[in-house]
C-alpha cells in the first residue's frame, strides 16, 4: 500500500470524527458585525487540544480591535515540526458575515441533509478549519520521516480585511512560513485575485423645511449626482479587461447608503459605501486616487454641498508568484488523483487573506473544501452548505499534498 493510499484510507476512517469536529466550529457564532470572535478561538483550542495539538493564542489587543470595528480577536498558531526544511503555513479565518434572512435550516446548527452540511461558514472557511486539521493529523498517522514543519493559521479577521488577522501575525513576526496554502474550494487552485476597495462617502447640504427647499441644501440630490458619475464609470470598467484566467474587469458596487430625516424635511447629510473591485493589472493607488477625483469631479458641480471621503479598506490584488509552483503542481497532481477531473490554476474575483502572506514575499494558493463556485455554496446567502465529500476528498489532497513538500 502507498503511502497515498495510506493517507485516503486514515481520512475514510475518520471521516465522522471530522464531521462533528466541523459540526461543533458552526455552532459557536462568529458573525461580524458584532466581531465577537475570541470565543470561537478558545473553543478551536479546545478541539484541537484533544488532538494532541496545543494552539498559541494570540489575542489582538482591544483597543486595535475596536479600531476596526470589531468586538474581539484571538488569533490562533499551531506549529508541528519535523526536522530541518521549509514551512508550510495552512490558513483559515472563522469570522463570517450575519446569516441574514431566509434561512430553512438553523445556520448555527451544522445540520446534516441529503449528504450536504448546512450552516454559516459551513463553506467559507470554517470547513477548511477541518480540511487542513484532519490532513496534517493523516500526515503524520503515517509516522514516516518528514522535513521542515507545518503551521495551522487560525484567524479572524478576513471579512474586514484580514489586516488583525494574518496581516497581524506577520508583523508581529509571530510567524513566517515559506509556503502558505489558504482557504478555497476543490476544482480550482487560485493563485491570482481581485483586490479591493472600499470607502465612505458622506455628502453634506443643509436641511430646510420641505415647504421652503430653496432655504436648504439637498444633500440627496447631490448624492445621486454623485452616484451616477460613480455607476458610469462601470461602463468604462468593462473595457479593461484581465489576462487572468477566472477574472473578467473591475466593477464598482455601492452597497449601502443612508440619510435625511424625515419625508418632509431637505435632507441635509447622505452617506454610502461603495466597493470598488480591482483587477490584477491594476496599480491600487492608482485605482483609488481615480476613484476620488470622480467623487471630486461631481461634488464641484453641486452649489452648496460637500464632500468628506474616507477609506475603509485597501486590498491589494493577488498577482501569480513564481515561487507557488510546488503547491500549484502538486494540487493539481493530486486533485485530479482524487476527484477525477482536471484541477485548473486560475484567478477569482474575490479578495482573501493570501494577499496578506503575499506581500510579505510569502508565495501562496488558495486551495480546500467547497464547491465549483461561490454561487453553489451558498457562501453569504441563506442555507450556506458543503458537500461532505468535497471534504472528505479535499482532505485527502491535502494530505498527499503536504507529504510530497514534507516527504
Amino acid at each position: 500500500m502507498s503511502d497515498y493510499d495510506k493517507l485516503d484510507a486514515w481520512v475514510d476512517a475518520h471521516f465522522e470524527e471530522e464531521v462533528r469536529f466541523l459540526q461543533e466550529l458552526i455552532r459557536v457564532p462568529t458573525d461580524s458585525p458584532p466581531g465577537d470572535n475570541a470565543p470561537h478561538a478558545e473553543r478551536t483550542a479546545e478541539l484541537l487540544q484533544a488532538f494532541g495539538f496545543e494552539a498559541e493564542r494570540h489575542p489582538v489587543p482591544l483597543a486595535e480591535v475596536r479600531a476596526g470595528g470589531l468586538e474581539s480577536i484571538t488569533n490562533l498558531i499551531v506549529r508541528r515540526r519535523y526536522g530541518p526544511g521549509r514551512t508550510i503555513a495552512l490558513n483559515a479565518h472563522g469570522d463570517v458575515v450575519p446569516p441574514g434572512e431566509g434561512w430553512t435550516h438553523d445556520p448555527y446548527g451544522g445540520e446534516i441533509e441529503d449528504g450536504k452540511i448546512y450552516g454559516r461558514a459551513a463553506a467559507v472557511s470554517k470547513s477548511d478549519f477541518a480540511t487542513f486539521t484532519y490532513a496534517v493529523r493523516a500526515l503524520e498517522s503515517l509516522r514516516a520521516q518528514l522535513r521542515g514543519a507545518v503551521e495551522l493559521h487560525f484567524t479572524y479577521d478576513e471579512e474586514f480585511g484580514g489586516e488583525l488577522g494574518p496581516g497581524w501575525l506577520l508583523r508581529h513576526q509571530l510567524a513566517r512560513p515559506d509556503l502558505v496554502l489558504a482557504a478555497g474550494f476543490s476544482y480550482e487552485v487560485v493563485t491570482a485575485h481581485n483586490g479591493c476597495l472600499q470607502m465612505e462617502v458622506t455628502v453634506h447640504g443643509k436641511m430646510a423645511h420641505a415647504a421652503i427647499p430653496e432655504s436648504g441644501v439637498d444633500a440627496l440630490q447631490a448624492a445621486v449626482r454623485i452616484l451616477n458619475a460613480l455607476y458610469a464609470q462601470n461602463a468604462e470598467y468593462r473595457k479593461v479587461l484581465s489576462q487572468v484566467p477566472g477574472i473578467a474587469h473591475p466593477y464598482l458596487n455601492v452597497g449601502r447608503i443612508e440619510g435625511g430625516t424625515n419625508t418632509n424635511v431637505v435632507p441635509g447629510k447622505v452617506i454610502f459605501k461603495l466597493d470598488r473591485r480591482i483587477i490584477p493589472e491594476e496599480d491600487a493607488a492608482q485605482v483609488e486616487a481615480s476613484i476620488r477625483e470622480v467623487i471630486a469631479q461631481a461634488a464641484a458641480l453641486c452649489e452648496g454641498a460637500t464632500v468628506d471621503v474616507k477609506r475603509l479598506l485597501l486590498a491589494h490584488p493577488l498577482q501569480p508568484m513564481p515561487g507557488n509552483k510546488p503547491l500549484v503542481d502538486a494540487i493539481q497532481q493530486h486533485g485530479q488523483a482524487v476527484f477525477g477531473v482536471r484541477i485548473p490554476a486560475m484567478g477569482t474575483p474575490l479578495y482573501t487573506d493570501v494577499r496578506l502572506y503575499a506581500q510579505a514575499g510569502i508565495p501562496g494558493v488558495i486551495y480546500g473544501a467547497g464547491p465549483r463556485t461561490v454561487l453553489e455554496s451558498n457562501a453569504k446567502r441563506a442555507d450556506e452548505k458543503l458537500e461532505l465529500d468535497d471534504l472528505r476528498r479535499a482532505t485527502k489532497v491535502v494530505a498527499r499534498v503536504l507529504r510530497d513538500l514534507l516527504a
